[in-house]
C-alpha cells in the first residue's frame, strides 16, 4: 500500500471518529437538556421534545421516553431529510416540526414543550403581546399558530410560520416552541417565554397589562445596543 493511500485511510478513520464524537455530544446535549427542562417543570413525562443540530446531524429526544430520566443512548440520530442514522428507538413524532425549523431558520437547538402557563394562555389568546421589555429578547408579541392535530406536516408548517423573526411561538390548544443557535439559547428561551406568560397571566388576573407600544420597544433595543445589556464588562477605574 502507497504512502498516499495510508494517509487516507487514516484521515477517514479519523473523520469517522470525529463523527462519531459529535454525535454522542449532541446526545448528551440534548438529554441534560431534557432532564433541566423537566425539573423545571416545562415538560412533564413523555410531553415535550427537544433537539439539537450540527451541520446535516440531528440529535432529538425519542417518542414516548420520560424526559426526567432520559439517557444519551436513549437520544435518536436522524438527518436533515429525516432519515435516522442512529439509536434504538424511534425519534419523536414532532420530528417533522423540528426539522422545519433548522430548514427554514438555521438553528442550532429546538424545544417543544407543553409548560403550564404557556399552554393555558395556548387556549385562550390569539397573540402574546410585550407586557415586559425582556420579551424583546424573543422577537416581540408572541405569534399563536393556529390548531392543527400534533405530528402532521399541517402542524409544521402553520409553526414554523408562526416562528417568522421570533424565537418562540406558541401553539394553539397545544404548547410552546422555541429555537435558537444552539440548545442552551432554545432551552433559555423556553424558560423565559414561560415566565413571560406567567407574568401576562397574573398581570390580567389583576385587572389587565400595560402594552408596551413600539416606541417603547425601540428604546429598549437601542438602550441594550448602546449599553451591552446581557454581557458582563470589566469596571472602569
Amino acid at each position: 500500500m502507497g504512502e498516499a493511500s495510508v494517509d487516507s485511510t487514516h484521515a477517514g478513520a479519523a473523520n469517522r471518529h470525529a463523527g462519531a464524537g459529535n454525535r454522542h455530544d449532541l446526545r448528551e446535549r440534548v438529554a441534560a437538556a431534557a432532564r433541566r427542562l423537566a425539573a423545571d417543570r416545562l415538560v412533564i413525562g413523555t410531553a415535550g421534545n427537544v433537539s439539537a443540530r450540527e451541520r446535516d446531524v440531528v440529535a432529538i429526544t425519542p417518542t414516548g421516553a420520560a424526559l426526567e430520566q432520559l439517557e444519551p443512548e436513549q437520544v435518536a440520530i436522524v438527518n436533515l431529510e429525516g432519515e435516522q442514522t442512529g439509536g434504538e428507538l424511534e425519534p419523536s413524532s414532532e420530528l417533522a416540526l423540528h426539522l422545519g425549523v433548522y430548514r427554514r431558520y438555521h438553528a442550532g437547538g429546538v424545544v417543544h414543550t407543553h409548560a403550564p402557563m404557556a399552554t393555558a394562555l395556548s387556549c385562550a389568546i390569539d397573540e402574546l403581546p410585550v407586557v415586559h421589555y425582556q420579551m424583546l429578547m424573543l422577537g416581540g408579541p408572541i405569534r399563536v399558530a393556529p390548531y392543527a392535530t400534533f405530528g402532521t406536516p399541517e402542524l409544521a408548517e402553520v409553526t414554523v410560520e408562526a416562528l417568522r423573526d421570533r424565537t418562540a411561538a406558541l401553539m394553539a390548544n397545544h404548547g410552546a416552541i422555541t429555537y435558537g443557535h444552539d440548545l442552551d439559547a432554545a432551552v433559555d428561551s423556553a424558560l423565559l417565554l414561560e415566565w413571560a406568560c406567567g407574568v401576562y397571566w397574573h398581570a390580567k388576573a389583576i385587572g389587565g397589562p400595560r402594552e408596551m407600544d413600539a416606541a417603547q420597544c425601540q428604546a429598549v433595543i437601542d438602550a441594550a445596543i448602546s449599553r451591552g445589556y446581557g454581557s458582563t464588562r470589566e469596571r472602569s477605574e
